[in-house]
């Protein structure tokens, strides 16, 4: 099993990046696929049309976000913790997953800097 940690600047404030991460009707704008979200902790949740599923764990409004990712039905399941961190440039935003199976590394690595960031960085950027 294998772990990813990154830290990405987006140009918002910690306020709407929290609110783009949580909101269903943002997930969907800036996804482009329908979402499920609610921030409460034991809630599933789904991205991009059910790409991305699993379990909210916890929140801190606009600070940080915990979630459990399942790979596969009988996969084990991997923690994402996002935390949000003010910046000079509007918002830091720190990613953590664990657990992440060998075979699905770089897949997963790829899908967050470009599908996942790369999305969040061109919303807030138009």
């Amino acid at each position: 099993m294998k772990e990813y940690k990154k830290y990405f600047i987006l140009h918002a404030s910690p306020e709407d990046v929290y609110n783009a991460l949580t909101n269903p009707l943002m997930l969907e704008i800036w996804t482009g696929e329908p979402a499920q979200m609610s921030e409460e902790p034991g809630s599933d949740f789904y991205l991009w049309d059910g790409s991305i599923s699993g379990t909210n764990v916890a929140f801190e409004k606009n600070h940080k976000i915990v979630q459990h990712w399942y790979f596969g039905e009988d996969a084990e399941l991997s923690e994402v913790t996002i935390k949000i961190h003010p910046h000079e440039q509007g918002t830091s935003l720190e990613i953590r997953q664990t657990n992440i199976p060998d075979e699905a590394w770089e897949n997963m690595s790829e899908g967050w800097e470009l599908d996942y960031i790369g999305g969040l960085q061109q919303l807030f950027e138009e």
